[in-house]
């Protein structure tokens, strides 16, 4: 008998199968259908807010303007009539509104201009400076932000009075200047100018408090990688700075458009609830149409005209924005 014989034969063991597929997962039962109205029902009593506070006032509006309503019609003494785009008509064949559009346009390009530009650079020195005045401007940023309007134009006539004016007391000290007397409202591009330092001032800390937010969002990487490079401090802040700021920027700009197109109380509280022809901007021109002459359908036209003038300045904004979302 040889070994082979004798040998006991090794056995193999099965090969290892493979786990069996998981089982199909059931499928989820179906949502009850009225998930998707709770939303809606949380959002119905603001949404009916909105429609009262801001929707009711519109329309009418809008059938304001498409009417004869005057002083007769609002006492009942005369039915209001359509005269359809009549009242448009009138409105755009006046060279006066184009004065007003021309330099409401110019107020607040200017306006925004300084509140950016101010911001910007407020912002950035806030970032510079050490942690207890960088408090200290804050606090002094906020205070003057929720300052009301009407106390800040009070303020503001006061400053520049033409006999106790403490800005033409100050101006006087410089050599070969005397402003003791002189009256910032003589003349409306003076006057005007005035009040746009009024609406900077009461923009600015809005704009350094948003631009203050995003710049600690800016990689310090990308910052200390561009001065590697040798770019300097311009170079840094147009490079790295502003493209990831553009969103905030674009924002921040189209808010200040609408909001500077729109002014009404600092002109109006500045020039003693009279403003003159000088003074008007396209709100108290269609205050000015709707209660002092009367004609509450031509104030609504211009109100209207105004509100559509806005309207581009967001769909540009809108614009901007997809641009900005497609890019990233």
């Amino acid at each position: 008998m040889s070994a082979a014989d004798t040998t006991t034969p090794v056995k193999v063991p099965p090969p290892r199968q493979a786990p069996p597929p998981p089982a199909a997962e059931r499928p989820r039962a179906n949502r009850p259908s009225g998930g998707t109205a709770v939303p809606w029902l949380l959002l119905a009593p603001c949404l009916l807010i909105l429609a009262l506070v801001m929707g009711y006032p519109l329309a009418r509006l809008v059938t304001l303007s498409f009417q004869k309503f005057g002083q007769s019609q609002l006492w009942g003494f005369q039915p209001a009539e359509s005269v359809g785009f009549g009242n448009f008509a009138k409105v755009l064949g006046d060279g006066e509104f184009w004065t007003v559009v021309v330099r409401t346009i110019v107020f607040a390009a200017g306006a925004v201009v300084f509140t950016m530009v101010i911001g910007m650079a407020i912002a950035l020195l806030l970032q510079r400076v050490s942690g207890w005045l960088k408090v200290l401007i804050t606090i002094v940023l906020v205070a003057s932000w929720g300052m009301p309007v009407i106390v800040a134009t009070t303020v503001f006539k006061w400053l520049f009075d033409s006999d106790y004016g403490v800005f033409n007391a100050l101006l006087s000290k410089l050599p070969g200047v005397e402003m003791i007397g002189h009256n910032w409202f003589a003349s409306g591009p003076e006057g005007l100018a005035v009040i746009m330092l009024l609406v900077v001032w009461g923009a600015v800390p809005f704009v350094v408090i948003t631009l203050s937010a995003g710049l600690t969002q800016v990689p310090k990487e990308l910052e200390e990688a561009a001065r590697l490079d040798g770019a300097g401090a311009w170079g840094v802040f147009r490079y790295v700075t502003l493209p990831v700021l553009k969103p905030i920027i674009v924002m921040l700009t189209t808010l200040s458009v609408i909001w500077d197109m729109g002014v009404f109380p600092q002109v109006f509280v500045m020039r003693n609830g009279h403003p003159e022809p000088e003074f008007q901007v396209l709100n108290t021109y269609s205050y000015d149409r709707a209660f002092v002459v009367n004609d509450y359908a031509q104030g609504s036209a211009i109100a209207l005209i105004t509100v559509l003038l806005l309207l581009g300045v967001v769909a540009v904004y809108m614009r901007q924005m997809l641009k900005i979302g497609e890019v990233e």
